[in-house]
């Protein structure tokens, strides 16, 4: 081998060693400098905790504090006196209707009481002249007593005549609508001249503002300890003041469909927020003394299964399952799942893997 074949094999060779170095640097590197993850933690507590039930629902008008006008029969609108945001007193009226079918039915009935009222007359006059002269002989008995049985049926129809011509006047009331209550007119959805069905769209909806309630649905677990006089508070908009309310039913079912109750509240006071208001509910429950408890941010929920993540000795994150209790403001009771003093994420735990490693920062 000739001294260009040596110097060949010496460069060739350094050139390899470099390159393994480069690699075995390039590795060891990548390891040394793979990132934490930054987490917040908090402590797992125990303490006092107070019970409550936070609960969405809608502003609605209580028992017989609501209206519906609609038309008795297919009728066309002649009068609307009240329009959306009106006040109303008891007795005024609210809409005028011209129904044609009913008047003409009233006419007949009418006519047909007087036609009663002619039959009894006929019949008692027979029923008199077949009485006389059966007491002179000259008539029978059962002459005498045909007529006294067609005066009976005469008085029978007139009684029928006269109850129907009343219901007939009856539905003929209706085609004027009074106020049962004092209140606001809520919505209105025709105008005079308007043709209108039997039952059809509604016409006016009046409700009384003085007596709205609230109606919430609770979960199984709230609908199970929540009793009628618990006090509650009503949350509306954001700018809204909360107002002081209290449990006026207790469910009495759970919804076959989403598994929750409903439930009404009664304010103390009237309440100014308007009816079909969404609102938010929070009604006070009991003390829980000597509970585990987290930060409400420590959990992850995954359709009904409720998670938080641990971190051990060695900065690594856990994902463990835990039941929960009751929640109270940003605190939640842990039932199972975690230990006093271990140490939660309350921030930053979002898509972190089972097992990360972390640096955790206390909050």
């Amino acid at each position: 081998m000739n001294r260009f074949d040596l110097v060949k094999r010496a460069v060739a060779a350094a050139a390899l060693l470099l390159a393994l170095g480069a690699c075995h640097h390039s590795s060891t590197e990548e390891v040394d400098t793979s990132d934490k993850v930054p987490v917040t933690v908090h402590p797992v507590e125990r303490g006092s905790i107070h019970a409550v039930y936070t609960l969405t629902g809608v502003v609605k008008p209580a028992s017989g504090a609501e209206m519906i006008v609609s038309a008795p029969q297919p009728a066309r609108i002649t009068e609307i006196t009240k329009a959306v945001g009106d006040r109303v007193r008891t007795g005024d009226i609210l809409v005028r209707f011209s129904i044609p079918a009913l008047e003409a039915d009233v006419a007949t009935k009418k006519a047909d009481v007087s036609r009663a009222e002619a039959r009894i007359a006929t019949a008692t006059a027979a029923a008199q002249r077949l009485e006389g002269l059966f007491e002179r002989g000259v008539a029978a008995r059962k002459e005498v007593d045909d007529a006294k049985r067609e005066l009976t049926d005469a008085q029978a129809g007139l009684a029928e005549a006269q109850s129907a011509r009343d219901a007939a006047a009856e539905m003929v009331g209706r085609a004027v609508v009074r106020a049962p209550f004092g209140g606001v007119v809520a919505s209105r959805g025709h105008n005079p001249g308007d043709l209108v069905d039997a039952g059809g769209d509604p016409i006016l909806r009046l409700i009384d503002p003085a007596r709205l309630e609230v109606e919430a649905q609770a979960p199984p677990a709230a609908a199970a300890v929540i009793l009628p006089g618990q006090a509650a508070q009503v949350f509306g908009p954001a700018d809204h003041p909360g107002e002081d309310a209290k449990v006026l039913t207790h469910p009495a079912a759970l919804d076959a469909t989403s598994g929750a109750a409903a439930l009404r509240l009664g304010f103390a006071q009237p309440t100014s927020l308007p009816a079909g208001t969404p609102v938010r509910v929070e009604i006070a429950g009991s003390d829980h003394a000597n509970a585990l408890h987290v930060p409400a941010a420590a959990l992850v929920q995954e359709d009904n299964d409720n998670f938080v993540y641990t971190v051990d000795a060695q900065s690594h994150a856990h994902r463990r399952p835990v039941k929960i209790g009751v929640a109270s403001g940003d605190q939640v009771e842990i039932l199972s799942g975690v230990a006093a003093g271990e140490s939660v994420i309350v921030t930053g735990q979002a898509g972190l893997p089972d097992g990360a490693a972390v640096t955790a920062t206390r909050s």
